[in-house]
């Protein structure tokens, strides 16, 4: 390997990584949580994070070696870390519908234990025992905190930041506020937040088979795209000859840009926009959580 080509892998390393921390910049990144959930596996995040870094770096020298174009190897290289974000998000849409269909089916459980004259301190452990698996380690979770006695409301909020799921916030407030106010209509209240659930559920589920077709459109769509621009530069470098000048890098630029902002506009539109929470809570003793601490917020948004 020549200095020269050396030179170049390390100054598309250089640019790609730059690149990317300067989306990331832009971006920005999610605040840690101050009490994080048990369920939520950081370490595996890590990983797969660092596994597509270093797929996205792979990608890129290669490219760079191959065809010596600093532009391709950046955008093909972006496009191997982000690809999740591309061509992802069948797999989160699934487990949001799994989620919504477990709070509903709960919902209506712990509805019709409720009407036997039981409390709602009695009735929550007695419907965690067969919940579906999309909740049962959260409710589990609330199960533990009402054994060592930390007041329900509070319990209760700290449910629905572990399922951080809008459609939990609304059966998370109606608890909340009874077990507060101790009031009747609760069963009510119940029955009609699960049958509100199931019709949210229905609409989720027909849009996410109509949204099938858009996401393959995308992915179709791409991988065409590359399979052309990989045989041109392979078999007819003649013809790509134009791009290998600093205006033509500027060319291709513009080109792969134009390209990537078509790219997330049909992401966009393959994604389904769920409202933002309105229910959060908060615990306040310096980074330590104190029973009945919590308070119930209502945002903008």
């Amino acid at each position: 390997m020549s200095l020269q080509t050396l030179g170049a892998l390390i100054c598309g390393a250089v640019v790609g990584g730059a690149v990317l921390l300067l989306i990331v910049a832009i971006r920005g990144t999610e605040p840690k949580d101050a009490t994080p959930s048990l369920f939520r596996d950081r370490s595996a995040e890590n990983r797969k994070n660092l596994i597509r870094l270093g797929a996205g770096l792979a990608v890129g020298l290669l490219v760079l070696v191959v065809t010596r174009w600093l532009v391709l190897a950046v955008a093909l290289g972006l496009l191997a870390v982000m690809a999740d974000r591309f061509f992802g998000g069948t797999g989160e849409e699934r487990r949001a519908i799994e989620r919504l269909d477990a709070l509903a089916t709960w919902t209506e459980a712990l509805r019709d234990t409720i009407a036997g004259a039981v409390g709602l301190e009695q009735a929550i452990p007695a419907t965690a025992v067969n919940a579906a698996p999309a909740i049962k380690p959260s409710l589990n979770l609330l199960v533990d905190r009402l054994r060592i006695r930390e007041p329900l409301p509070s319990a209760l909020m700290r449910f629905a930041d572990d399922l951080d799921d809008p459609s939990a916030d609304l059966i998370v407030a109606a608890l909340v506020l009874n077990a507060r106010l101790r009031g009747p209509g609760l069963r009510e209240v119940l029955s009609a937040l699960a049958d509100s659930a199931r019709e949210e559920l229905d609409v989720r589920r027909k849009v996410a088979a109509e949204r099938r077709s858009t996401r393959r459109s995308v992915q179709v769509v791409v991988a065409i795209t590359l399979i052309m621009a990989a045989g041109l530069v392979l078999f007819n470098p003649t013809y790509m000859a134009p791009y290998r000048g600093f205006i033509g890098q500027i060319v291709l630029a513009i080109v792969i840009g134009l390209y990537a902002i078509g790219l997330l506009w049909l992401r966009r539109l393959a994604k389904i926009e769920v409202p933002e929470r309105f229910l959060i809570g908060t615990a306040r003793d310096h980074g330590q959580h104190r029973p009945g601490d919590e308070r119930m917020e209502v945002v903008s948004g």
